[in-house]
């Protein structure tokens, strides 16, 4: 038989007094028929065995009268003092310390010697422990100061493709001043995307404010700080492009971009909640239509104003737009290679002045690379993109020399040697091609040994002779200094040369007297000998 708490057993004999069946007292008590006829056959039994008892109503309400308990004996009027309390100033010492129960029983009970239990002490300090409320500044801004931007959760949309629903990205920007929004929802969110829904906020308002409060995401922060937070290069260089400047909050202080919060809370809770859109255009457009039939001409509930009249005031003083939007581009950092060039998409782009092997940070735009220095940030090349994989954007006067490729090179040297030595090396390298550039070396090189109007007349008595070879044009380059050396030696020897006396002169202020002369030599002789005997 189950036991039955006494409120439980009294309702039940009650009932039987009264003479209701088994299954309405079951319906009435949700106790179980069973321990209902259990209970009355205990009731009937106790009767039996008890003659001369009063039954009936009186008798079971004299019954039930006794199985309520007596009542708890009234609180007394005054409260005992704590043991604490000779402890007071201590303790409240410890707590301005910020430490709590259990470090100061430990004090109380080593230092002061405190007889009491840990209980005493942490109800007396519950007593004086109390949290002063927070305060907080209402912040307040001048029209295009600030404008507060953020994520939050869109409403459920089909997935292209497929039968399923999923939430997308809802950004929200609020201009702090007016509280007018903009709201758009994306499926994927990164870099280019966080700096792509600003540049769609900025002209959704028609100009830019001074400052933009974020949150330390990771596509707006890369490393939150407090004091120098680094921003994504792509991002900050979309700011610095409209001329606005990053303000980013505080980790874990959601407070000082309230405004967006809020706009982000009424926005799923009014424009949003209970609904399921098919495509992601079509929520755009739904927000769109919202915020402006009903969110735009709102009463703010702070500043008791329509929130369309207030951006009417705060539009003429944002900051004009740019004529033309950002480009974007992808930030990724290359090494050098050992021919001066960057690798970027299988092409080559020349780094120099960048050093061989260090780093450097490139900007890959659509149509242009940008080539900056790591530490500096100081741009050091720009390239138009290559079209084609494989191309090597490298200037010819960047080049390390290749003779196979410098055949411009050997032509200009050609003609400083004279008019026929650079027509006879146009001429081989014409016949020959790129082979034909080994005769042309050796022709250029010849004027490291002879004269140039002696290589450029062989080459022009090659040119009579129709003889196109290096060899051919050293023979007659030698034959030619041969000539004119034995030229010069005839017309010397066949003029007499008469003979001049010099006159020496003795006596000069220069001229010292030969007295000093052998002193001076005696004095560097003894110093010689005396140097070789140690």
């Amino acid at each position: 038989m189950n036991v039955l708490k006494p409120n439980q057993r009294a309702t039940v004999y009650t009932l039987l007094e009264r003479g209701s069946t088994q299954r309405e007292i079951a319906r009435i008590t949700g106790v179980d028929r069973k321990t209902v006829r259990s209970y009355q056959r205990r009731r009937q039994a106790e009767q039996s065995n008890s003659p001369g008892v009063a039954t009936g109503p009186d008798a079971m309400a004299a019954h039930v009268a006794a199985q309520i308990p007596p009542p708890w004996p009234p609180a007394p009027t005054s409260v005992a003092a704590s043991l604490c309390e000779p402890y007071r100033d201590v303790i409240e010492a410890q707590l301005r310390l910020k430490r709590n129960a259990t470090a100061i029983y430990q004090d109380l009970v080593d230092v002061h010697g405190f007889a009491g239990q840990y209980n005493s002490v942490k109800r007396f300090v519950a007593r004086l422990r109390h949290k002063e409320p927070e305060q907080f500044d209402r912040l307040s801004f001048l029209p295009a100061e600030e404008m507060q931007v953020d994520y939050g959760e869109g409403a459920p949309t089909r997935v292209p493709g497929s039968d399923r629903y999923r939430k997308p990205r809802l950004f929200v920007a609020t201009l702090r001043y007016s509280r007018a929004s903009f709201r758009h929802v994306v499926w994927k969110s990164g870099q280019q995307v966080w700096a792509e829904l600003h540049e769609r906020a900025f002209r959704h308002f028609g100009g830019c404010p001074q400052y933009v409060v974020l949150d330390n995401l990771k596509e707006g922060v890369i490393k939150p700080d407090l004091y120098e937070p680094e921003l994504n290069p792509v991002y900050a260089a979309t700011l610095a492009h409209y001329g606005v400047v990053a303000d980013p909050a505080r980790v874990r202080d959601p407070n000082r971009k309230g405004t967006v919060e809020h706009a982000i809370g009424h926005t799923q809770a009014t424009a949003l909640k209970g609904r399921r859109f098919e495509s992601i255009e079509e929520q755009n457009t739904f927000l769109a239509q919202w915020e402006k039939n009903w969110a735009a001409k709102r009463i703010h509930g702070t500043e008791r104003r329509q929130v369309q009249a207030m951006f009417a005031e705060e539009r003429p003083h944002l900051k004009a737009l740019p004529l033309l939007g950002m480009q974007y581009f992808e930030e990724v950092q290359r090494t050098v290679c050992d021919d001066s060039c960057v690798r970027v998409e299988y092409s080559s782009y020349a780094a120099r002045p960048a050093a061989i092997g260090s780093k450097v940070r490139v900007r890959i735009f659509a149509q242009r690379i940008q080539i900056f220095d790591l530490q500096t940030g100081t741009l050091l090349r720009s390239h138009p993109k290559a079209e084609r994989p494989g191309t090597v954007v490298l200037p010819q006067d960047e080049r390390v020399f290749n003779p196979s490729r410098e055949t411009r090179l050997i032509l200009r040297q050609a003609s400083q040697i004279g008019e026929h030595a650079a027509r006879l090396c146009q001429l081989l390298f014409a016949i020959e091609g790129r082979v034909g550039q080994r005769k042309l070396w050796g022709i250029v090189g010849l004027v490291r040994r002879y004269p140039a109007h002696c290589v450029n007349a062989a080459c022009a008595q090659a040119l009579e002779q129709g003889i196109y070879s290096f060899k051919r044009v050293q023979a007659l380059t030698e034959a030619l200094f041969a000539d004119a050396l034995e030229a010069i030696e005839t017309q010397a020897g066949g003029e007499h040369v008469t003979p001049t006396t010099a006159t020496l002169t003795q006596q000069h202020e220069l001229i010292r007297d030969a007295d000093e002369y052998g002193d001076l030599f005696a004095h560097a002789a003894a110093t010689a000998a005396v140097g070789s005997q140690t």
